[in-house]
């Protein structure tokens, strides 16, 4: 099946063991992987914005409010039982606004973590801040979650084939 691309605001779910989900262009955003691996199945959320989301405006992958939950339910129609979540991204991409202009890539970890916490979903590995984009890879049939940060080398974060330093 090879690569899938979930863009900004997109989220897909597959039992495919070809498939292989990815975002590419991480910065403020988070790319969230939802896996569970002995029911083979994986999905992938480009989450935007931390919410509250306008569920009859955009799709439900652009703010974590609603991101989540909608991704949640795409895996288990597909028999996931037992999930462990990734998340990658939340970079501040560029200078420090105001005092009152948060940082837009912390908000949507905060965000994507306490939706998380809600559906009692652990958060098993992260790569998230800074100030580079990245690239997040879920491999299905391999249950592998990879990053990239622009210009470095691909790390496995989570699966049978991921390193523990």
């Amino acid at each position: 099946m090879g690569d899938i691309s979930v863009r900004m605001g997109e989220l897909v779910a597959s039992a495919d063991p070809a498939a292989v989900l990815v975002s590419i262009g991480l910065g403020s955003c988070i790319g969230l992987a939802l896996v569970d691996a002995g029911a083979g199945v994986a999905g992938l959320a480009h989450i935007m914005l931390p919410g509250p989301g306008d569920p009859d405006g955009r799709p439900p992958g652009t703010f974590a409010d609603s991101g989540v939950p909608a991704l949640l339910h795409e895996v288990k129609a597909l028999g996931a039982q037992r999930l462990s979540a990734v998340i990658v991204g939340g970079a501040q991409m560029f200078g420090a606004g105001g005092a009152s202009d948060a940082h837009v890539g912390a908000r949507n970890e905060d965000a994507v973590r306490a939706a998380l916490r809600a559906a009692n979903i652990a958060v098993v590995a992260a790569d998230t801040g800074g100030a580079s984009g990245r690239t997040i890879r879920v491999r299905v049939g391999d249950a592998l979650v990879t990053a990239r940060i622009a210009g470095g080398s691909e790390m496995a974060l989570f699966g049978r084939m991921a390193v523990v330093a």
